[in-house]
């Protein structure tokens, strides 16, 4: 973008067109003494800054967090000379400065400029574009470069703290975890000695002549004990639906489940430890209302599912309302997890 002038600036060319006017009746000393030293500064203010090359900027990656928490934004700033300037960033929706991320500075060679944000709102959030104005030393001229690329900040659900809720409620939650598909079969062998009667075939060995009994060998591979999380959400509440979700898919890793989750734009298979934990906090972070197929509501262990009237938790062929698992009923005050582990940032991870 081209120089321009800045109020400054166009003061200044009013001051020289009234010189001007008034060496009319005063005489070209009036113009010697005014406008000649005004054109001089509001030229060379010109040629500098148009002369300006672009500063380059480097922004360093904001991890992700959970609401509430802060963050640093540092951008780094590079020129190849000596100009003043003001820096000026962009702070999304869901995102909170504590100060308007603006500075005047001198920039030469390497400057950083930093602010804090407060993450606010789920979801993935975004800082920028930027703005670097600079400018001549008596502010006469400036121009206005625009940096376009943002740099994304993602904000994970609340997670909640069930352990506050019924005991029984908690366990018949994470009694899945303990569960095994008894039903994956695999293959038939014939008996041997030792082997349990209860998983002897006896609609097999019916039909033998021989009497010889066979024994069902089942599936024992990893697919038996995983866990899969299905979210829904079916009216506008979709941070709540989220909310719930996180809770769920972290105080069953806590217990060491499997866990994968399912929601209508998108899944993740079944897995565990800390970076697994985040990758599914990830997917919450961004999950948006919607309905879930049929065959996926029917084949989750844990069905979350939001509406009107709230949202419950579906396991083993009970409903358990959300609001009552996270200790919120009863006039009780909820608590906020955020995760099992902090961090010294303030983030948050679950065991292994």
């Amino acid at each position: 973008m081209n120089a321009r002038l800045t109020l400054r600036g166009w003061t200044a060319v009013g001051v020289i067109a009234a010189a001007v006017a008034m060496s009319w009746w005063a005489g070209p000393r009036a113009l010697n003494a005014v406008v000649v030293p005004l054109a001089v500064v509001l030229l060379a203010g010109l040629l500098a800054v148009g002369r300006a090359d672009r500063p380059r900027i480097d922004r360093r990656p904001v991890r992700e967090g959970f609401i509430g928490e802060r963050r640093r934004i540092e951008v780094t700033i590079e020129s190849d000379g000596t100009v003043a300037a003001a820096v000026r960033d962009t702070v999304d929706d869901g995102l909170s400065a504590a100060e308007e991320p603006v500075t005047e500075t001198t920039l030469e060679g390497e400057e950083t400029f930093a602010y804090d944000v407060r993450l606010e709102e789920r979801g993935e959030r975004r800082i920028g574009p930027l703005s670097i104005t600079v400018s001549d030393v008596l502010g006469l001229v400036e121009r206005r470069f625009e940096y376009e690329e943002p740099t994304a900040v993602l904000v994970y659900p609340r997670v909640r703290d069930l352990s506050r809720g019924p005991t029984a409620d908690l366990r018949t939650l994470t009694g899945v975890a303990d569960r095994r598909d008894t039903e994956e079969f695999d293959h038939l062998r014939e008996y041997r000695r030792g082997d349990a009667l209860r998983d002897v075939h006896w609609k097999s060995a019916a039909k033998r002549p021989d009497d010889e009994l066979t024994v069902v060998e089942y599936d024992d591979e990893a697919d038996a004990g995983d866990v899969t999380v299905a979210a829904e959400c079916v009216t506008d509440r979709d941070d709540e639906m989220a909310s719930a979700a996180a809770s769920v898919v972290t105080a069953l890793l806590e217990v060491g489940a499997t866990v994968g989750v399912a929601v209508p734009d998108g899944t993740y298979p079944p897995g565990s430890g800390r970076s697994h934990h985040r990758d599914l906090l990830g997917l919450l972070a961004v999950a948006e209302f919607g309905s879930l197929p049929e065959h996926t509501r029917r084949d989750a262990d844990v069905l979350v599912r939001t509406d009107a009237d709230g949202t419950t938790i579906a396991v083993d062929g009970r409903e358990l309302p959300f609001d009552r698992l996270r200790g919120g009923l009863n006039g009780e005050p909820e608590t906020h997890r955020n995760g099992p582990d902090r961090d010294a940032e303030g983030g948050t991870e679950v065991h292994a």
